[in-house]
């Protein structure tokens, strides 16, 4: 892919995996918003993250204004797909999802990562 913003054909992580990674990244995300993130419909994300609660990656919580939904996700969930049986999503996270407590990030989010063990 040259850089002039086009999406190639084909993409190594499935919109499952780019939800979650969206969802790690902030636990306090509007579903619309993981879409607009994701280049895919709110509709398709509300199914993936039905998916990924039905398959204990995620539970959500309503957020104290009782406006918003709070994910947090559970590091510990295996791979689904036999070819990486025995590994746990953690490792994807810690590879695409900097830590809340990493010196390279200067912001001020949330002090815990939804997915921190």
């Amino acid at each position: 892919m040259e850089g002039n913003g086009a999406h190639p054909g084909w993409t190594f992580l499935t919109s499952h995996a780019r939800v979650l990674l969206a969802i790690a990244r902030d636990p306090g995300i509007r579903l619309r918003d993981v879409a607009a993130h994701c280049g895919i419909t709110e509709r398709t994300v509300q199914s993936i993250v039905a998916d990924l609660e039905a398959g204990g990656y995620l539970t959500r919580t309503r957020a104290a204004d009782g406006r918003r939904n709070v994910y947090h996700i559970d590091p510990a969930a295996p791979f689904r797909h036999p070819a990486e049986a025995g590994h746990e999503i953690a490792g994807l996270l810690e590879l695409l999802v900097p830590r809340p407590d990493d010196p390279a990030r200067d912001d001020d989010e949330d002090a815990h990562a939804p997915w921190s063990r």
